[in-house]
């Protein structure tokens, strides 16, 4: 079975939790955070959780971990933290935790930024991957950030990805 069948079979409505990590926003000052949640409503899905959280390894790690708790949502959205500065410690805290990673995510998600930002691109650390039978994605903070991972890679594939993490 091609990829065509494989997403015509996909689940269509999936439970999504949204995990914004920074240091100055709040859940109401959460652009992209609002974004990605109303953007994943507006593609069918479940919003099952939306969280701002501090840029700390412990408290991303243990947050991954408590929303990963049954019932585990089918996909988790975290946003921020993936930069280069000392305090960005979203991967550090998430890639452990990866059963496996999706590591052309990151490769296709910085050609995409490349076409849009040029070699500022080199800067993203975005990356994906499974834990149990979820899929995490890490993504940078930024609103035009979200929109571009969300719109072109992350809500195309979603449904397709579950099929295959959740396929027994």
């Amino acid at each position: 079975m091609g990829h065509v069948e494989h997403r015509a079979d996909a689940p269509k409505t999936l439970d999504v939790a949204v995990l914004s990590v920074s240091t100055t926003r709040s859940l109401a000052t959460d652009d992209s955070g609002h974004w990605i949640a109303r953007g994943a409503e507006d593609q069918g899905h479940n919003v099952v959780l939306h969280e701002v959280i501090p840029d700390d390894k412990d408290v991303i790690r243990g947050t991954v971990t408590r929303v990963l708790a049954d019932p585990a949502p089918h996909a988790v959205i975290v946003t921020g933290g993936t930069g280069l500065s000392p305090l960005d410690v979203t991967i550090e805290a998430v890639k452990p935790l990866f059963a496996k990673e999706l590591s052309a995510f990151a490769v296709l998600f910085a050609q995409l930024s490349y076409e849009e930002i040029a070699s500022a691109a080199i800067l993203s650390r975005a990356t994906a991957g499974i834990i149990g039978r979820s899929i995490i994605f890490c993504i940078p903070g930024s609103i035009k950030a979200c929109q571009l991972a969300c719109n072109k890679l992350i809500f195309p594939e979603l449904g397709h990805i579950i099929r295959h993490c959740r396929d027994n």
